[in-house]
């Protein structure tokens, strides 16, 4: 399995950068990519610059989940709106990104998720999805091979996956037959204003001139706003993926229980990834930011896991510069590509195995980490960033961004060019954390 996730990888996309442009993109990522996509087929003048290259971090490194099941109601509107466009989007590209529409399941291992997931389906249900709650009968009939005592489930048949290496490229290679100009090996380096107002995306090929700029740098967002006096609570979230060699499957779509995520790929091997505890990196803008965590973290303190600190050249490592004057540190680290853990690599196909004993266990093809920013109420921010006009910020997905992408997409292109988004956003504010 070949994932392009390194700077080897020929840049595909070397668009040639303007003077001047209607709206610039700042990251390759899945919004970024779908933000520039519905600009440019709005008829827009719309520029995305990527570092390293599209979707060669988080964007690429998902478990590949198109759920709108366990969502949060602030978000869940946009989610079902995406749901519907990944098909119509996937038939654009003309390439084969694996979508499938096999459900999202979760399994309950304990009275208290059956209790979380009754809330679930509730809520989905208000907002006209399929979610339903299942007993444990019905879970079996699901899962026919597995051998572990669920109490239940909860289960949305319309829920999709796809192949995120495969999708967002296709989505790049689509939005630049729309016109959108992609240039991958560019990194913005900062913003001009002119009398507080955006006019400028300094990168390191020269100055586009726009008053128009969406930051969706995931991970790197706080730094890249930090010049800008804009501060925004983003912690660095390692999350450990492994990739098997192909195998019997035992699920047609996704699914996730107190410990294991899996899906079975298109190319016959599971996705297997942790399904408990998140891997903070320690560093100096996470300390800043504790007075927002503390109070969603000290409700579930078992599902933060501090790590040492961020390493070297990472967002939030010690040494990082938080000023700079001319090259910056997104030059100096193209990719993110966090070290998996190796302990969970460990972990993983031993916990496929216990659950479905009739299958050996899974060999391990590849493993990889991404770098999730997240938030502290773990919904993202889509909107305009007050202090700074002409910019707009699409950031903290917290790991469930890949599904929603195309809906955010379609909302921030329309939230910059002036247009009604169509869902409440009153949720999902940048003002929210006290900007």
């Amino acid at each position: 399995m070949n994932f392009p996730f390194t700077m080897d990888r020929p840049a595909e996309h070397r668009g040639e950068l303007p003077e001047a442009a209607d709206a610039v993109i700042i990251g390759g990522g899945i919004v970024g990519v779908m933000a520039g996509w519905f600009l440019a087929r709005a008829g827009l003048k719309a520029v995305l610059v990527e570092k390293g290259r599209v979707a060669a971090e988080q964007s690429g490194r998902n478990w590949g989940f198109i759920r709108q099941q366990a969502r949060d109601v602030r978000e869940l509107p946009i989610m079902v709106e995406a749901n519907r466009l990944w098909p119509e989007l996937a038939e654009r590209t003309g390439e084969d990104i694996g979508l499938r529409q096999g459900g999202v399941l979760y399994m309950a291992d304990n009275a208290r998720d059956m209790e979380t997931f009754a809330r679930h389906e509730a809520e989905g249900r208000a907002h006209g999805t399929d979610i339903r709650l299942l007993s444990r009968p019905e879970l079996a009939d699901l899962l026919p091979d597995a051998r572990w005592d669920w109490r239940g489930g909860v289960f949305t048949p319309s829920d999709m996956s796809a192949e995120p290496w495969k999708a967002v490229p296709a989505f790049a290679r689509a939005a630049v037959r729309d016109g959108l100009t992609i240039r991958e090996g560019c990194a913005a380096r900062g913003l001009e204003l002119t009398a507080g107002q955006v006019s400028g995306v300094v990168t390191e090929d020269g100055v586009i001139r726009t008053e128009r700029v969406l930051l969706a740098g995931g991970a790197w967002s706080r730094l890249f706003l930090g010049p800008l006096g804009v501060r925004i609570p983003q912690a660095s979230v390692r999350a450990t993926v492994v990739a098997t060699e192909p195998m019997p499957g035992v699920f047609g779509g996704g699914a996730v229980d107190g410990r294991l995520g899996l899906r079975h790929r298109q190319d016959g091997g599971y996705t297997l990834a942790p399904g408990w505890g998140h891997e903070v990196f320690v560093g100096p803008d996470l300390l800043r930011s504790l007075r927002d965590f503390l109070p969603f973290w000290w409700a579930d303190p078992m599902e933060n896991i501090p790590l040492p600190a961020a390493p070297r050249g990472f967002p939030d490592a010690w040494g990082t510069p938080r000023r700079w004057d001319g090259a910056s540190p997104f030059e100096a680290m193209r990719i993110l590509a966090p070290e998996p853990s190796r302990r969970r690599m460990a972990f993983l196909p031993k916990a496929f195995h216990a659950r479905f004993p009739g299958l050996p266990e899974p060999k391990v093809r590849a493993a990889w980490a991404g770098m999730i920013d997240v938030l502290p109420d773990q919904v993202p921010i889509v909107d305009a960033v007050a202090p700074v006009p002409g910019l707009w910020l699409g950031t903290g997905l917290s790991g469930h961004g890949f599904g929603i992408g195309p809906g955010v997409g379609r909302v921030l292109a329309d939230l910059m060019q002036g247009k009604a988004p169509g869902h409440d956003l009153s949720g999902l504010r940048f003002g929210r954390f006290g900007g």
